[in-house]
């Protein structure tokens, strides 16, 4: 039995019965903890609706975009800053944002494209990308 919980919608069921993820609507991401394994990050394929298992970043890389973040928004050093902190709670606006970015781009040695760009609304979801672009360039 897998129990798959995200921030809307939480249901338990057999992997043989996956008709039940069909059901599940606006549905992104969420986690997955299959006898006692966590897997940190389930994303939706949108075209085909199935779901595509992704590990979470490193401790080291989620913790190095949130002092990036801190430093870019000029953050007290008392504002907690974590992989679930959404940029747009922590004040950050689309310029922001685009900054962000860059200092990722420079510091971590990659290239973001403009339409990954856009899908990064949190510090873990900057991690992933990072990690997912570095592991494709090495």
């Amino acid at each position: 039995m897998a129990s798959i919980t995200g921030s809307s919608v939480t249901m338990s069921c057999s992997l043989k019965q996956n008709q039940a993820l069909n059901r599940v609507s606006n549905l992104k991401m969420s986690s997955l903890s299959f006898k006692g394994i966590s897997f940190s990050s389930i994303r939706l394929n949108p075209a085909t609706r199935r779901p595509t298992v992704t590990c979470a970043a490193k401790p080291e890389t989620v913790n190095k975009v949130c002092e990036i973040v801190k430093k870019q928004l000029a953050l007290s050093a008392e504002t907690e800053v974590s992989g679930e902190s959404k940029f747009a709670a922590l004040g950050a606006d689309s310029l922001d944002t685009v900054e962000i970015v860059m200092g990722l781009e420079e510091e971590f040695g990659i290239s973001v494209e403009e339409d990954s760009a856009q899908s990064i609304a949190t510090v873990q979801d900057a991690a992933d990308l990072i990690e997912d672009l570095i592991s494709k360039k090495a």
